[in-house]
């Protein structure tokens, strides 16, 4: 079985359903971003996998918006954008976090609290540079890009409005969810995932009808004209 688009997109559906299962599953049980979390066996665990969903949710959220490409317009195309381009950011991020910062918690302690604080939003001790600058570029992304593609999503009205509209709207209320705790800040994400995995499994589980393919070497056929005798 040769893959198609169709079937492309409809794998695409899956990665961002299990992208998004586990982004609102991870909220509820993420160790704190300090120090002595970054040697448990728990942040070993979970980082790499936080690294696999980054590297889906690219992937899935590519699949939603092939799916609706004609109909979200521009809107659709900006909301892509500026989202898929969130996860790409996030992505080394997420990398440093599960494969760097454990090897140096114990030869530059001072470093990788000052990593951590930044994404938990607390003072750090260590100049990082432009790093904080980026992580922030991230969070502008999420806002913006998840707030146009769920709007455009909803617009278009070929996938589901529900979870299209919980995307819109968790994106639209992150500035508010920025004053929380950043405990409280992580259950506050949970409605994004559940709704780019609804969006997701509507993806999958679409059922479209296609037109067969013509054989090789094939053509329309031709009306056969037949002459009186």
């Amino acid at each position: 079985m040769k893959p198609t688009p169709a079937m492309l997109i409809r794998w695409a559906g899956l990665a961002a359903m299990a992208a998004g299962i586990y982004f609102a599953g991870i909220q509820l049980i993420h160790p704190p971003d300090v120090l002595s979390s970054v040697t448990t066996g728990t942040w070993a665990i979970i980082q790499p996998l936080k690294l696999a969903m980054c590297l889906l949710f690219l992937l899935g959220i590519a699949g939603l918006y092939a799916r609706q490409v004609e109909a979200t317009g521009w809107l659709g195309l900006a909301g892509y954008l500026l989202f898929s381009l969130n996860w790409a950011i996030q992505t080394p991020f997420v990398f440093t976090s599960a494969f760097i910062l454990p090897v140096l918690a114990t030869e530059a302690p001072t470093f990788v609290a000052s990593v951590l604080g930044m994404v938990s939003g607390s003072d750090g001790t260590m100049n990082l540079g432009a790093i904080p600058a980026v992580w922030t570029l991230a969070g502008l992304l999420y806002m913006f890009g998840g707030l146009l593609f769920g709007i455009a999503t909803l617009r278009a009205g070929i996938l589901p409005r529900w979870p299209a509209g919980m995307l819109a709207v968790t994106a639209a209320v992150t500035p508010v969810a920025a004053l929380l705790p950043h405990a409280l800040q992580r259950l506050a994400a949970v409605p994004m995932g559940l709704a780019l995995a609804w969006l997701g499994y509507a993806l999958w589980s679409e059922r479209r009808e296609h037109a067969p393919d013509p054989m090789p070497g094939k053509g329309r056929p031709q009306l056969r004209h037949t002459v009186a005798q």
